[in-house]
Order: structure tokens, then C-alpha cells, then sequence
């Protein structure tokens, strides 16, 4: 049995990757939360404020034995455009910026492997903005973010948005998915 290994992801809203990997086999976890700015332990609001320098992200803890950090980082690609600076859609600020921590060196060689193939790939006619940083800290957000998409499914936003990301992260990725 291997042992287990986390990756932290930041495009866009939390709630659109975490509805994407919990779906995912071999994602065992997923916390929707904060990285990447100077504020120890913020709140929504003080992050929504742009003042922290935090990214919306989610932190996974997988089996690599069941889900590749690769492939992880496959789907990621997919799921958001990496060549929009700070923004997903109509989410604008450095918040929803793309982002990959990585947790150690062979996270950060195989993000920019696949940064180049997504690159050279063409998947998204623009540049990648994506930053590539090690992790420094990791804040989980709110209790009523967390799950957000199962819990509201109903909610505009994650009938508007948040689906057709799954939608798409489904279809492209079917051997990957429960159920």
C-alpha cells in the first residue's frame, strides 16, 4: 500500500475544483481553503478583499497508487482556463488566480512537464499565466464552503458555473470518476 500524497490547487473558485475532485477515484480528501498570501488564518471576507495575497485553492490528499499527481494535474488544466491573469469568468481578483503549489521537487518537475505539454498542446489559445510556487502554509476556509456543490446543487452558481466544469471534467475523464 502506498502512502498517501496531497496537492494543492488553486483556478478559480474553490467550489468548482472540489466539486471536480471529489468525484475523482483516488482523491480521498478535498478541503476547499487558502494559500499563498501573508495573513495567517483568514476569513473569506478578508481573502475576497485581495488584501491577504491568498488564492482560493483546494488541498487533495490522494492515493498515487489509484490517481497520478500527473493526472491530477491533467484534469486541472481542464477544468479552468490557466491563461486568464487573476480571474475565472466573472471571478476577478489576484483570488482566483491559477495556481499549483507544489510540496516538493518532484511535484514542481512534473507541474512544469505539464505546463510545457499544455503549452505545446495548444488545449487554450492564450499564454499560461499558471504560478508554480512551494507551499508555505495552507488555511482551510469556512465550514459552509466546504462541500459546497453537494450541499448546493440547486444554488445558481453552482448551476451555472460550477456543473458544466463536472460536466466537462466527466466527459473528458470517464474512467476516472465513482460512479
Amino acid at each position: 500500500m502506498s502512502a498517501q500524497q496531497t496537492a494543492t490547487l488553486g483556478g478559480g473558485c474553490f467550489w468548482c475544483l472540489e466539486a471536480v475532485y471529489q468525484m475523482v477515484r483516488g482523491v480521498e480528501q478535498v478541503v476547499s481553503g487558502y494559500a499563498g498570501g501573508a495573513r495567517p488564518n483568514p476569513s473569506y471576507e478578508q481573502v475576497c478583499s485581495g488584501a491577504t495575497g491568498h488564492a482560493e485553492v483546494v488541498q487533495l490528499v490522494f492515493d498515487p497508487e489509484q490517481v497520478s499527481y500527473r493526472t491530477l494535474l491533467e484534469i486541472f488544466f481542464t477544468i479552468h482556463d490557466p491563461t486568464q491573469l487573476n480571474r475565472q469568468g466573472h471571478d476577478v481578483g489576484t483570488q482566483y488566480r491559477s495556481v499549483i503549489f507544489h510540496h516538493d521537487q518532484e511535484q514542481a518537475e512534473t507541474a512544469r512537464e505539464v505546463m510545457d505539454q499544455v503549452a505545446v498542446q495548444g488545449l487554450w489559445s492564450g499564454q499560461l499565466v499558471t504560478e508554480l510556487k512551494p507551499l508555505e502554509a495552507f488555511y482551510p476556509a469556512e465550514d459552509y464552503h466546504q462541500n459546497y456543490f453537494r450541499n448546493n446543487p440547486g444554488q445558481p452558481y453552482c448551476q451555472a458555473v460550477v456543473s458544466p466544469k463536472v460536466v466537462k471534467a466527466r466527459q473528458k475523464f470517464k474512467a476516472l470518476f465513482r460512479g
